[in-house]
């Protein structure tokens, strides 16, 4: 049997991209996202979840994310999702469900960052492919 392992979130950032980097260099950020819902009840309430998820970039796309994103960003994530197991101190076997990404649409382009947040780096040309996308028109946002 084949299998299929894809995923994409629209939502908003939980806190700001945490950026580190590998001993080898490569940039890896940590970002946290809130996914709503809305549904009726049977009493006809109406009922907002949210599920939290934690989300890992690597390289260029993760080096983006720190200087175009901040907490409560909109975006939307295609990745799949990863199982990280490791032993504590205390010798507890432990597991977190995240999801990696492979792609992250910033979908704020064009909107201002908040005064006290850093200014993004300046022209990103050796890196075409992974830079933050243009503005979509307005009315074309999909959900």
């Amino acid at each position: 049997m084949a299998s299929l392992n894809y995923v994409v979130l629209a939502g908003n950032l939980t806190r700001d991209p945490v950026v580190r980097n590998t001993p080898s260099g490569t940039a890896v950020a940590d970002l946290g996202l809130a996914v709503s819902d809305k549904y009726k009840n049977k009493a006809g309430e109406l009922v907002e979840t949210t599920c939290f998820v934690d989300i890992v970039v690597w390289g260029r796309q993760a080096e983006f994310c720190q200087q175009y994103l901040h907490k409560g960003s909109p975006v939307l994530i295609e990745g799949r999702l990863q199982l990280d197991q490791w032993e504590s101190k205390e010798g507890e076997k432990r597991s977190k469900l995240r999801v990696r990404a492979d792609r992250v649409q910033f979908l704020n382009a064009g909107q201002r960052r908040p005064e006290n947040a850093p200014a993004p780096a300046a022209n990103h040309s050796d890196a075409p492919a992974d830079h933050p996308p243009a503005p979509a028109p307005e009315g074309d946002t999909p959900f």
